[in-house]
């Protein structure tokens, strides 16, 4: 997610720095990078709970 997070940004000052002015491409960029960045996010999570989630229930129950 880290590493999804730093894409993202290097992503959004490049397009700051070609597309100073708004541009409906430089925030379809931006989106599709922040989506990129989601999607990390949830996919860890995923794998989190497939990793830890057993021992958690069994702490639980």
């Amino acid at each position: 997610v880290w590493t999804a997070e730093l894409l993202n940004t290097a992503i959004e000052s490049v397009v700051d720095l070609v597309s100073p002015d708004e541009h409906e491409l430089a925030r379809i960029s931006k989106d599709v990078a922040s989506g990129g960045v989601l999607i990390a996010a949830v996919v860890a999570l995923a794998v989190g709970m497939i990793v830890f989630g057993p021992r958690l229930w069994g702490l639980i129950n």
